[in-house]
């Protein structure tokens, strides 16, 4: 499994993760639509494949993309699709029967694609479309795209389209944010967090007081995920950093270990922002090849904003996880003399807290 997160959501009852996936082999190519659901975020059933590249707008791959759940509970999947000439553009799909809480069924539009990369932008740079926020004194919705500006020092940037209907797009003048030197922007994710509550934000939460914006981005130089925490105007299509000491792809990672092309959904159920990360591992494909699968989905993660700092995000698996807890054993007042070794019996346990 390429591993990188697809249009994760919640649809009737269900939690839904897509994720690409070679069904043919442990490494790279061929790249569909994996699915898996769940009721808890904690035991998962494996679906059938969701979508395959059988268009000359995804014959090179179905790759990332984002849900967004529109007012009516209809949803709306923007993915990217490598074309047969090996060009990004990026495509809609639909449920077959929106009443499926399995979401079994998929429905590619018919005139996809529905975005072609812009002038100026590379064939291959234009990738990943966010989950849309919606713009009331616009009646309509937005979504960002990473690429990058070569012209502009080896800058990364995310462009930002306009839509009413998802089918056709206006792009913004200007971008959402660009930082020289950070390459390519993979996986662009931007999403509000509240500076007041411990609860998650919808995506569409309106900017202003008591409401920040996450930017955040998977650099493809260095194969890292970096965020930073900012203002976002929508009058004027601009996110700015609160510290650009901080800023994305040179400040905050989300995580300091094997941890890429990251996405987070919003969880109506419990009010929560959930962060999922890929683990590509570090075996070589012939290792891969040999056991017959690779790479590993995080366990997926609740992300607020922390309020003492304000300056970064604080993370932590989701309570979910809870549930796999069988039983618990206390130890109290066990002195430990500097230089010992001390003994404790823990049963069978498999892991301590």
């Amino acid at each position: 499994m390429n591993g990188q997160h697809a249009g994760p959501t919640y649809y009737r009852g269900w939690y839904h993760l897509f994720y690409q996936y070679n069904p043919a082999s442990a490494v790279w190519g061929n790249i569909t639509w994996g699915h898996a659901v769940s009721l808890d975020l904690v035991h998962w059933f494996y679906l059938p494949l969701a979508m395959v590249p059988d268009n000359w707008y995804d014959a090179n791959g179905v790759w990332t993309g984002s849900a967004t759940i529109l007012p009516d509970g209809r949803l709306a999947m923007l993915y990217t699709g490598s074309t047969a000439e090996l060009v990004q553009v990026q495509n809609l799909a639909v449920p077959a029967d929106p009443d499926d809480p399995l979401l079994l069924k998929w429905v590619k539009y018919e005139s996809n694609p529905v975005l072609v990369p812009p002038p100026g932008i590379a064939p291959r740079d234009f990738r990943d479309p966010t989950t849309a926020w919606y713009v009331p004194s616009e009646s309509a919705w937005r979504i960002a795209i990473g690429s990058k500006n070569d012209s502009q020092r080896h800058a990364g940037i995310a462009l930002v389209y306009r839509t009413s209907d998802f089918l056709s797009y206006e792009l913004l003048p200007g971008v959402l944010h660009s930082v020289a030197g950070t390459g390519m922007w993979e996986c662009v994710d931007f999403y509000p967090v509240s500076t007041e509550s411990a609860t998650g934000l919808d995506t569409s939460a309106a900017a202003g007081p008591g409401v920040k914006h996450v930017l955040k981005a998977s650099l493809d130089d260095d194969r890292h995920d970096y965020y930073a925490i900012g203002t976002y105007e929508a009058a004027t299509n601009a996110w700015v950093p609160d510290d650009p000491e901080k800023d994305v792809g040179i400040g905050l990672r989300y995580d300091y270990g094997m941890f890429y092309a990251s996405k987070t959904f919003y969880d109506p159920v419990k009010q929560r922002r959930v962060l999922w990360g890929w683990i590509g591992e570090t075996d070589s494909e012939r290792t891969d090849l040999r056991k017959g699968w690779a790479s590993l989905q995080t366990l997926p993660r609740t992300v607020l904003l922390d309020h003492k700092t304000g300056s970064n995000l604080i993370q932590w698996p989701v309570d979910d996880v809870e549930t796999l807890r069988s039983g618990s054993q206390e130890f109290s007042n066990v002195s430990i003399p500097a230089g010992s070794v001390v003994p404790l019996d823990v049963g069978t346990a498999t892991q301590v807290a």
